[in-house]
């Protein structure tokens, strides 16, 4: 971070020009209005980032599909010659090798990925793939919104972090962070842009600080675990499938009152509270500046904000690392979502697992009283495969009590295999499949006893 010569405030208030505060506050301010000012769509509450996203794919249409099948196929094929042949032209390039020279675990999680894409695209044999509920369900419905949400939130992202309004955020916030949920001030944005808009994004932007050197590895996993949390327009969705509209505000504060508590637990025990304090291995870690105790914190914001967006003098940087951005997320989390989606959906919808994993939850959701506990059990673990299975399972359920349950409990879990966890184990991220399942069942312990709580008093 920029340190400030110790002079008195007046002296720091006056030490930029007028374009040096309108370089923070115009790109700061766009960048605000398109991933976090909500704006009111025909489907419902959303963000413009996600409002012009859902516009490319009308536009687009079935078209996403095939390109999306095509870049993913590119990045087996770059994956493979970077791997086996180490060609100087990937070798020699920073962005290239980092994206393609991949291990070979990662390769073939690549391939597979391809794999199914191509299995469901052509409809090839293997129905339990290409279903509607597995394969289907990721290519037509999952993969055509992360497509286009990666293309918009990867160029228009340097506007949050570029020009100084994380570091803002990071001063106001920073009393507040660091004591309460052993965070750096700056990821509050994080979970702001991930709260109204959606929990891509939110990993989207965790990634890019962490390989940056803003978040150790404790710390960025953390965020991306605990505060890329669903966003309300999906909220709305589960709500409205398990036909309990007229108790969406009791849902929400529920919801955010359930996670809160997870986020004031999770980073104080393991896995996340074992990850390390180092940062990013090829980048050095950018430790947070405590504010002087002769500025105040808007001033010390301010002053850090202006210093960050001066050092922006090139457009083409800007665009460049915009595509980059995009290429980093269709490349390199595509082919992994659609592999570990897919299979995840393949396990839960055509084997008992997921049924005999729920079981040892029966007796707790009997002991708290939930009324058709055996049908419920396997809501509670069936959500690591998709955030959206528990409500598909739970609409038969009579009981509005125990729909109530699930409709919380899916949404405060945060881990799913078709999308979020699919996205962290693609990404950078210190985030391994056994550090997934078990946030997830702490998850699951930690909310679902204060849900039903919750629960009792409404109905």
């Amino acid at each position: 971070m920029n340190g400030l010569p110790k002079t008195n405030d007046k002296v720091q208030v006056n030490m930029f020009s007028m374009k040096d505060y309108l370089k923070f506050l115009i790109p700061s301010l766009v960048g605000i209005l398109l991933f976090i000012v909500p704006i009111t769509s025909e489907d419902g509450i959303t963000i413009p980032v996600a409002f012009l996203a859902n516009q490319i794919n009308t536009f687009l249409g079935d078209l996403i599909p095939m390109i999306t099948m095509f870049i993913i196929t590119l990045s087996v094929i770059g994956s493979f010659i970077a791997v086996f042949f180490k060609p100087r032209f990937i070798t020699e390039s920073l962005f290239l090798n980092k994206l393609l020279n991949v291990s070979k675990f990662w390769l073939s999680a690549r391939f597979l990925g391809m794999l199914f894409a191509i299995i469901t695209l052509y409809e090839m044999g293997l129905e339990w793939i290409y279903s509607e509920n597995t394969g289907g369900l990721l290519m037509y419905d999952l993969i055509p919104i992360l497509f286009s949400t990666f293309l918009l939130a990867g160029l228009l992202l340097p506007l949050l972090l570029n020009f100084g309004l994380l570091e803002f955020f990071g001063a106001l916030l920073m009393k507040v962070m660091r004591p309460v949920f052993t965070l750096p001030g700056r990821s509050s944005l994080d979970c702001l842009a991930s709260w109204v808009g959606d929990g891509t994004i939110g990993v989207l932007l965790t990634t890019k600080q962490y390989e940056e050197g803003y978040y150790t590895k404790r710390e960025a996993a953390v965020i991306a675990t605990t505060f890329s949390v669903v966003s309300i327009t999906f909220s709305i969705v589960v709500i409205t499938y398990l036909k309990l509209e007229q108790y969406f505000i009791h849902y929400y504060l529920t919801i955010i009152f359930a996670g809160l508590v997870a986020a004031l637990i999770m980073p104080r025990i393991p896995p996340l509270s074992r990850k390390s304090n180092s940062g990013y291995e090829h980048t050095d870690l950018q430790v947070e500046t405590n504010i002087p105790s002769d500025i105040s914190t808007v001033k010390w914001g301010i002053n850090q904000a202006v210093n960050k967006a001066k050092k922006n003098n090139s457009a083409t940087s800007i665009l460049k690392e915009g595509f980059q951005n995009v290429l980093d997320m269709w490349v390199g989390v595509l082919p992994i979502v659609m592999a570990i989606g897919t299979i995840s959906l393949v396990v839960a919808e055509f084997t008992p697992v997921f049924k005999i994993l729920g079981m040892p939850f029966e007796p707790i959701l009997t002991l708290l009283q939930v009324p058709e506990a055996n049908e419920a059990a396997q809501t509670l673990v069936v959500g690591f495969a998709d955030m959206f299975l528990p409500a598909v399972i739970g609409s038969g359920i009579e009981s509005e009590l125990t729909r109530f349950v699930i409709a919380c409990v899916s949404v405060t879990q945060l881990v799913y295999m078709s999308e979020m966890g699919g996205l962290l184990l693609g990404s950078k991220l210190p985030i391994s499949i056994k550090d997934l399942i078990l946030i997830f069942l702490l998850r699951t312990c930690i909310t679902l006893p204060i849900v039903v709580a919750i629960a009792h008093l409404i109905f």
